[in-house]
């Protein structure tokens, strides 16, 4: 039966350097939860820590009601999906599969029912009596991903699963995944560095840096409300402006700028601002329009960039070079004047340093 996974107070070490810092995770039961960061961020780790091959140095992880903390790796009921699939080369297809049901001691007949049913569900009944070295590379993850659920795991771990796939099977192959996984009504833990996977397949994401969560929420608010410049980085935000409110006015909230540059804020968009707060945008978020003036921060185009649907721009401003975008009628000329117009939707308000 699936369970809930919960982390509380995790350190890890690998030797003598810590790669997790008193982390805490909860995953309700029937949830994907993915683990998003860079490379180095402790994702891996974490993984490798739940599935039992990394002792924690202290904490506790409760699948369900038992800490599996000091449990050795073969007793923690847990599926295991690899990026590099894992799979016997010298076993069928269908032997894969029923590689954990048979490890289980299950009668053979029930054993091939089992296997025969989950290989219809992934789409690969007709592959039964073939060896991995006669599929794909998208074929292999989806025997392995058999493998993985056909057990009914407690939990379901996935290792950057689609690494290994070329961009377009990637797409498919996560839809197959998520889709089992409601189907089977599965906890699970995914770690990947890829955001859009992460987004797409989630019903939460943990953004982690330097072995700690920096936000752990549902994908819909990472993209739009990020808790920190960190978050807000990641998900896009590259443009961070320290802002200072100098005036509000029941249609306008002035503000400065770093480097002293004054504009207008229209209140109906931005809500309740705070006195200091950090303006994040992202490129579509910095609008350059032609002319000067009016509620907007003044710019001199430096370099222009197509992109199709539309330009982008270099701009200098006295906040310093910002990276902008502009329609495709009257594009501006490299060394024209403008001005630049923010996009609320495409803006998220950060907390000011301390």
């Amino acid at each position: 039966m699936t369970q809930s996974l919960s982390l509380a107070g995790i350190d890890a070490h690998y030797g003598r350097t810590q790669v997790l810092f008193d982390l805490d995770l909860d995953i309700g039961r029937g949830e994907l939860v993915s683990l998003l960061g860079a490379s180095g961020c402790g994702k891996t780790t974490t993984l490798r820590l739940v599935a039992g091959f990394l002792p924690p140095s202290s904490g506790t992880v409760m699948l369900g009601d038992q800490d599996i903390a000091r449990l050795p790796a073969h007793r923690r009921d847990i599926g295991l999906v690899f990026q590099n699939y894992a799979l016997f080369p010298h076993m069928t297809v269908a032997d894969n599969v029923g590689f954990g049901l048979k490890q289980r001691g299950m009668a053979a007949a029930r054993r091939r029912s089992l296997v025969a049913d989950m290989l219809a569900r992934v789409g690969l009944d007709a592959f039964a009596g073939r060896y991995p070295a006669a599929l794909s590379g998208g074929q292999k993850q989806r025997v392995a991903l058999a493998r993985a659920l056909v057990i009914k795991p407690s939990l379901l771990l996935f290792d950057e699963p689609l690494s290994n796939l070329d961009a377009k099977l990637r797409i498919d192959m996560r839809v197959e995944i998520r889709a089992l996984q409601q189907a089977h009504g599965t906890t699970a833990l995914y770690v990947t560095h890829d955001q859009e996977e992460a987004f797409s397949i989630s019903d939460r994401v943990a953004i982690m840096e330097g072995g700690r969560i920096s936000q752990f929420d549902r994908p819909e608010v990472l993209y739009r409300q990020p808790a920190n410049a960190f978050v807000a980085r990641f998900v896009g935000f590259e443009t961070q402006l320290p802002m200072a409110v100098t005036a509000r006015g029941a249609d306008h909230v002035a503000v400065t700028a770093a480097g002293g540059a004054s504009f207008r804020l229209d209140p109906a968009d931005w809500g309740g601002l705070p006195d200091r707060f950090v303006l994040g945008a992202r490129a579509e978020g910095l609008r350059v329009e032609a002319g000067e003036g009016g509620d907007g921060l003044p710019a001199t185009v430096h370099t222009r960039t197509y992109l199709g649907r539309q330009y982008q721009y270099r701009a200098d401003t006295p906040a310093g070079p910002l990276t902008v975008t502009g329609g495709m009628t009257a594009p501006l000329e490299e060394g024209e004047r403008g001005t630049i117009r923010l996009n609320p939707e495409q803006c998220c308000i950060l907390p000011a340093a301390a």
